[in-house]
């Protein structure tokens, strides 16, 4: 489907086998991430509304008036990153408590800093924030968890990006839920309210973690999930201490505990999932369970080395994220596919995992399976939704280009993304925001950022 077709310079529009297109992204690399296609030299696709209705090779068509060019010579189309975990209003506490143990981290710095600064308009203004970042690094699609996520849900429309917006869940006084038995009602009424809200965007819960939610509001959580048909995310293993506590209350490690809940599901998408034994992974590809790798956030904190290349041979396809910008500090997948690349050999002694190949697929084609997606985003090919990035390789680290997969993942960087499509619409040309205020959205998280001690 994404291979090239043989065209007589016909004029697009004007032939039986394609519409008038609305953009033209012409004469790039393509990678097309469909599964054993090689990157395909001097492409052009065609979009037309949210979807891609051709590819062919550039100067074998008339340029339609009225079509919106998008320049891509000398530089590679692939498919819109997914970041299939992040907390993207945690821009507001990037740098804030840098290099210090986790539970100090969180408890004694990032809890007491969230339950005296967040409120809807700071965390709106730290999710545009975040929605800026990303888009400006080729991210298309992300997956969030955080509270007063009405906030969110509105920066995140705004941006025009696809996302799955998960109102935090937790058993103690949180941001927006000062009675902790309110927090199901108040998931329950957020997936309510936003249900068919946008094309782009759906609601879900966010449950925190298996420690610090009680077997009733897991329970209840995926109860709410599965009747809505939308997944339920979670913290999973993320810390040995987390896995002792779990087998001092349970007597169960946390996979096993959840799975005799019953939550052990494919309707969960689990972060972190680093402390697993072959037991618990055995069983997380054997109940379908989504996996979300985050090698910079487990790395600054010292939580551990996720055993994702086994994972990837027993046949589980994770995603991968980067979590929020206070524990990673950035939203740049490219940085993270380059991480998880290198520490994926490192840890096994073996150079050959985590290929460039096999990388970039967990932020691609993997990472729209995370979101329930995959067979409308991930690739570029005919009658899938346009989430389409352009990335300038013209330039000295990306200089020579021999092979385009390789050079994405231990050469590019985010900044050098220059062009943004989500379902049709260009975000981001020639790195100018067309949906955002660069501008006036920093300013605002500079101010917010100068009261929070």
């Amino acid at each position: 489907m994404g291979s090239h077709m043989t065209i007589h310079n016909k004029k697009a529009g004007h032939g039986p086998d394609i519409e008038a297109p609305d953009i033209i992204i012409e004469g790039g690399t393509l990678l097309t991430m469909v599964d054993g296609e090689a990157p395909l030299e001097k492409t052009s696709v065609f979009i037309k509304k949210d979807r891609i209705i051709d590819i062919r090779p550039s100067g074998t068509y008339l340029c339609p008036a009225g079509a919106e060019i998008i320049n891509a010579d000398k530089c590679i189309i692939m498919p819109g990153l997914v970041n299939s975990h992040c907390h993207t209003a945690m821009t507001l506490f990037r740098g804030y408590a840098d290099d210090l143990p986790l539970k100090e981290w969180l408890f004694g710095k990032i809890f007491p800093a969230e339950a005296a600064h967040l409120n809807p308009e700071n965390v709106y203004w730290g999710a545009l924030l975040g929605c800026l970042e990303m888009i400006a690094s080729g991210t298309t699609s992300f997956i969030d968890g955080y509270f007063f996520q009405d906030a969110t849900m509105r920066a995140v429309h705004e941006s025009g990006m696809r996302a799955i917006i998960g109102q935090g869940i937790i058993d103690f006084p949180a941001p927006g839920i000062s009675d902790p038995s309110e927090n199901l009602t108040i998931g329950r009424e957020f997936i309510e309210r936003y249900l068919g809200f946008s094309e782009l965007i759906l609601p879900g819960l966010f449950c925190h973690s298996p420690v610090t939610c009680s077997e009733r509001t897991l329970l209840s959580a995926m109860e709410i999930s599965i009747k809505h048909s939308l997944p339920m995310q979670i913290h999973l293993s993320e810390t040995l201490e987390e896995v002792d506590e779990i087998i001092k209350r349970t007597g169960k490690r946390p996979a096993v505990y959840l799975n005799g809940l019953g939550i052990l599901n494919d309707n969960l998408i689990a972060a972190h999932a680093i402390h697993l034994d072959d037991e618990e992974m055995d069983l997380i590809l054997r109940k379908g369970v989504r996996i979300v790798h985050l090698p910079e956030s487990n790395m600054k904190l010292a939580s551990g080395v996720a055993r994702v290349p086994k994972m990837i041979k027993m046949g589980i396809r994770p995603g991968i994220g980067t979590d929020g910008c206070a524990s990673n500090n950035n939203l740049d997948l490219f940085k993270e596919m380059d991480t998880a690349a290198k520490t994926g050999k490192v840890f096994t002694d073996n150079p050959v995992n985590m290929a460039a190949g096999t990388v970039i697929k967990m932020a691609t084609s993997w990472g729209a399976g995370i979101m329930g997606l995959q067979r409308e985003t991930g690739a570029i090919e005919k009658g899938r939704k346009a989430d389409i990035i352009v990335i300038d390789a013209d330039t000295p680290h990306m200089t020579p280009l021999y092979n385009p997969i390789s050079s994405i993942v231990y050469s590019a960087n985010g900044s050098d993304v220059k062009d943004v499509v989500v379902n049709g619409k260009i975000l981001m040309k020639g790195r100018a925001f067309l949906t955002l205020d660069q501008e006036e959205i920093m300013a605002r998280v500079t101010a917010i950022s100068k009261g929070i001690k």
